[in-house]
C-alpha cells in the first residue's frame, strides 16, 4: 500500500472531492470517481474500496478526472465496457455497449438456441454479436458495419474472447446496392442495433460529443435506417430464421409497420425499465 505524502490527500478523500464536482456532469458521479481511480492505481474497483482507500493518489488521477469533467465516457477513458458478462474493449469509433441492449441477445438466444449461422449489421465492438456466439458453441458468425476502424475494435474483441475462428468481420454498408451479395445467406438469426436517434434529439453532451454519429443518428424521425436495412432482410433471413431489432423506445409500432411492408411479423420486447427495446422479425406465414 503507497502512503500519501505528509498533508497529501489519501485515494477515499479525493474520491469525495472528485465525486462532488462530477455531480455536475454525471448521473453517477461516485461510480465514476471509483472507476477513475481504480484506473490510475490499477487495481480493480473491488480492490480499491476494500484495500487501497489510504493510499496515495496518483498523479495520473487528476488527468482522467479531468476527461470526465470534459463529458467523455468513463467506457472511453477506460477503453473497456462490460457487457452480457464479457469485457469488451471500446473506443470513440464504436457505440459503448448498454445493459439495455442485452435484452436482445437474451432474445436471439430464446428465439434460436439452434441457430449456427448468425450475422451482426452493423457490428460495431462486435457486443451483440460475440455475446450471442458466446452462448452458441457450434455457432458461426459474420460481423459487418461500415468502419474500418470498428472492424479492428470488434476483430480486437473476438480475439480476446477466443471467438476469432467463429467470428469474422467484414466491410460493408446495407446502403450500396449488391452490399449482401457475398455475405453466404441464408442465415439462422439477423442481429442489428442500427442508427435510430432523431437528427435533433436531446442528447447528454457525452453521447452528442463522443459517440460517433454515423451509428446515432437517423434522420428527422430516427427511421432512415430501418427503411433501407429491413426490406433487405427477407433476402438473407432463413425460412425460420429471426432477426432482432432494436429500436427506439417510441418507435415500435412504426418499426413493426417498415417490418409489415417487407414481409416481416413483428413481435416486441421490452428492457429491463421495461421500455420497448427491440423487435423480433421473421417472415410472414
Amino acid at each position: 500500500m503507497a502512503e500519501p505524502a505528509s498533508g497529501g490527500a489519501t485515494a477515499g478523500e479525493s474520491l469525495r472531492a472528485a465525486a462532488a464536482a462530477l455531480a455536475e456532469v454525471s448521473d453517477t458521479p461516485r461510480l465514476d470517481a471509483e472507476l477513475l481511480m481504480a484506473e490510475a492505481l490499477g487495481v480493480t474497483r473491488s480492490e480499491l474500496l476494500l484495500r487501497h482507500m489510504r493510499d496515495a493518489v496518483p498523479t495520473r488521477f487528476a488527468a482522467l478526472l479531468d476527461r470526465r469533467l470534459g463529458h467523455e465516457p468513463v467506457a472511453y477513458i477506460l477503453g473497456r465496457q462490460e457487457f452480457f458478462g464479457l469485457e469488451f474493449r471500446v473506443g470513440p469509433a464504436v457505440l459503448i455497449p448498454r445493459a439495455d441492449s442485452e435484452v436482445l441477445v437474451e432474445a436471439a438466444l430464446a428465439a434460436r438456441p439452434g441457430a449456427r449461422r448468425v450475422l451482426d449489421c452493423g457490428t460495431g465492438s462486435g457486443a451483440l454479436l460475440l455475446a450471442v456466439l458466446s452462448r452458441l458453441p457450434e455457432a458461426q458468425g459474420l460481423g459487418i458495419d461500415r468502419s474500418p476502424e470498428a472492424l479492428r475494435t470488434a476483430t480486437r474483441n473476438a480475439a480476446e474472447l477466443s471467438l476469432e475462428g467463429r467470428a469474422r468481420m467484414v466491410l460493408a454498408d446495407w446502403d450500396s446496392a449488391g452490399w449482401a451479395a457475398s455475405l453466404g445467406a441464408p442465415f439462422d438469426l439477423v442481429l442489428a442495433n442500427p442508427p435510430y436517434v432523431e437528427d435533433d434529439a436531446a442528447l447528454s453532451p457525452a453521447v452528442r460529443g463522443h459517440e460517433p454519429a454515423g451509428a446515432l443518428f437517423a434522420g428527422a424521425e430516427g427511421l432512415d435506417a430501418y427503411r433501407t436495412l429491413l426490406p433487405q432482410l427477407p433476402a438473407f433471413l432463413a425460412p425460420d430464421g429471426v432477426a432482432l431489432v432494436e429500436i427506439g423506445a417510441t418507435q415500435g409500432e412504426a418499426v413493426a409497420a417498415i417490418a409489415r411492408s417487407a414481409g416481416l411479423e413483428a413481435s416486441l420486447h421490452h428492457d429491463l425499465g421495461g421500455r420497448p427495446r427491440a423487435l423480433a422479425l421473421s417472415h410472414i406465414r
